[in-house]
């Protein structure tokens, strides 16, 4: 065994060499873009968080920001990097300006990894400063420099400009969406009151902080009372209950999002259970008082810790190096707050107390049908027959798999077959519907748990408490591409939508696409997800080529199959429009036929001709 360790195994990489070796240790997953936390969001965060800095220091009210599909522009107008230190910023490791500014403690980004990350793993990369009518011009291509420009004089304003386009070698047919970006550039014009942010030429600003987030994010129709808004020196909160079910956060350390929660969301959860309880002087239970809030938490914490490089659940104790706890802190903060906030408001007092009320009786229904139900499932064994799972949906010693770790909802026994034998056994589960699921638009909770099918989706989700216990990160509908296929997607989607909406918000769900034709002749395949991919086929192997419609999964044999759902997989992600209601969209495609939705269907109507003409 010894001959295959010997000192020529032991291999040093130098700092580019190793983060392009192990990117993943330092953005995350990698990602082509679909998912608001693939590896390139990173990277334009890295590079934001920067000039955000130089905003909180008091330099610079405006950050212009330029993003094409695949190339990032971020200008801002702070005091540049100094001229004779800008190859050290971005190209030595350790290097930058925070080590040594006691005005830095409640900033993030600390170890001076960021912008050297996001040069390893651009094909090209260019940095200028400007300082004092002096610029200072560096251009790489994966963190190697490739032109170093003599310093010049200019009469642009001191700031620093980053250019960069995420490598293609490790970022495999990425493009940016523009909806994922936008939600980082709101959260930070929301944390940073005053400053102007400029997105592809539209404005981004907030005046009233977290008051201004919790009313973009939601309707107010939707909300059982005004927005409770309570702030002071290290913390802000903003909060509601709405008619909406879930628990929904948007919770911050030092500027930096974090969708994963960690110890100052648990402190959160906490005080408010224990501030109610006692305002309201009764014993509720904690899931009545959580149920259906929406809430925006930021804290400012010295030398915060995280549980991972991207730095999306904090994992520290303490507010600062004096062991002032965070518990501590959030819950004496709330405690006075909150508890004077409802002492002066009795109206929001009483909303407040009616909501508990309504989710308490609610509770108590579902629980005696929730009973029923496992007893009936465990005699069928229905759940086990429409589950085959994967094997590392719980491996909490594999944070990657977990990461990883995917189920697909389908309907029909050709469509399972197929994802079955073409999936990954290891990150990859199945759960097969049986028909069409129930509509469940307007029906309450207590309906939709009685119900077979999705009592068992609920099992096979771990959701049936709340989101925080999913079993799998993604959770893909992968549906027929024809009108029966569409149904049961909007059929699953309204489901999500009205009964998880935090799932759908915090990026979980998505779905499928398929091919709709595979075109060939002797020498090449080549398979096409719509009719323009289709023409261009034809054109380049000759109209005598065969043609082949998937009508449906099951068509798609597992071979063909297992590229579609691993290496060229392509995931859509459902996307909830900021401040849009869910009720009013939900009633326009599930509800009653309304003039509205008729006069859609008409418009529509050649759609549904086109599909029916390629069925033929």
């Amino acid at each position: 065994m010894t001959e295959n360790y010997q000192e020529k195994n032991i291999i040093s990489l130098d700092w580019r060499e190793h983060i392009r070796f192990r990117p993943g240790m330092y953005i995350g997953k990698l990602g082509d873009g679909a998912s608001p936390d693939d590896g390139i969001y990173m990277m334009f965060k890295e590079i934001m968080d920067n000039s955000i800095d130089e905003h909180i220091m008091g330099f610079g009210k405006t950050i212009d920001v330029v993003v094409s599909d695949y190339r990032v522009s971020v200008r801002d107008y702070g005091r540049g990097i100094p001229l004779g230190k800008v190859f050290d910023c971005v190209a030595k490791i350790n290097t930058g300006g925070k080590y040594d500014s006691s005005a830095f403690k409640k900033s993030v980004g600390l170890n001076g990894v960021g912008t050297k990350v996001v040069n390893a793993l651009s094909g090209y990369f260019m940095i200028q400063a400007t300082r004092e009518c002096k610029t200072k011009v560096l251009e790489f291509e994966k963190g190697v420099l490739k032109r170093d420009h003599s310093l010049k004089d200019t009469q642009e304003a001191d700031g620093t400009m980053v250019d960069f386009i995420p490598d293609r070698e490790i970022f495999k047919n990425f493009n940016f969406i523009a909806e994922h970006l936008e939600k980082q550039i709101w959260n930070y014009a929301f944390l940073n009151t005053g400053l102007s942010i400029l997105f592809n030429g539209k404005k981004y600003y907030s005046r009233h902080g977290l008051l201004d987030l919790l009313s973009k994010k939601t309707d107010e129709e939707s909300l059982s009372y005004p927005i409770i808004h309570l702030k002071a020196q290290d913390i802000e909160i903003a909060l509601s209950h709405s008619k909406n079910y879930g628990e929904q956060y948007y919770t911050f350390v030092n500027g930096q999002y974090t969708p994963q929660g960690g110890t100052h969301q648990s402190a959160f959860r906490e005080a408010l259970v224990k501030t109610v309880r006692d305002f309201f002087k009764k014993e509720f239970d904690s899931m009545d008082v959580r149920s259906s809030i929406v809430v925006a938490l930021s804290i400012r914490v010295e030398e915060p810790v995280f549980e991972s490089q991207t730095k999306t659940r904090l994992g520290s104790q303490n507010m600062s190096p004096d062991g002032t706890s965070i518990r501590t802190y959030v819950m004496d903060f709330l405690k006075k707050h909150l508890d004077d906030y409802l002492h002066k408001n009795p109206d929001t007092a009483n909303a407040l107390l009616q909501r508990i009320l309504q989710s308490e009786k609610e509770r108590k229904e579902i629980a005696g049908i929730r009973k029923l139900a496992n007893q009936r499932d465990k005699k069928a064994t229905f759940y086990n027959k429409k589950l085959r799972d994967c094997r590392y949906h719980l491996d909490d010693t594999n944070q990657a798999k977990r990461n990883e770790s995917m189920i697909f909802i389908t309907e029909g026994d050709s469509a399972s077959g197929s994802l079955t034998q073409a999936r990954d056994v290891d990150t990859q589960a199945i759960f097969s519907l049986r028909g069409k699921p129930l509509n469940s638009y307007g029906l309450t909770k207590k309906i939709v748990y009685a119900n077979e099918e999705f009592h068992c989706l609920h099992h096979a989700l771990n959701i049936e408490e709340g989101i925080e216990n999913l079993r799998y990160n993604y959770v893909v509908i992968a549906t027929d591409a024809d009108v029966d296929g569409m149904h049961i997607r909007l059929l699953l989607l309204t489901f999500f939508l009205q009964f998880f909406p935090d799932l759908v918000r915090n990026g979980h769900l998505y779905l499928l696409e398929t091919p709709l034709f595979r075109v060939r002749n002797k020498q090449e395949t080549i398979y096409c997800y719509n009719e323009s991919k289709k023409a261009q086929a034809l054109s380049k192997l000759g109209k005598n080529a065969e043609i082949t419609r998937f009508k449906g999964l099951g068509e798609i044999s597992p071979q063909e199959f297992r590229r579609f759902i691993q290496e060229d997989i392509r995931l859509t992600p459902v996307i909830v429009t900021e401040g849009c209601s869910l009720e009013k969209i939900l009633q326009y495609y599930m509800g009653k036929n309304t003039p509205e939705r008729q006069q859609f269907i008409i418009e529509n109507l050649k759609v549904e001709k086109d599909l029916v003409h390629d069925r033929a």
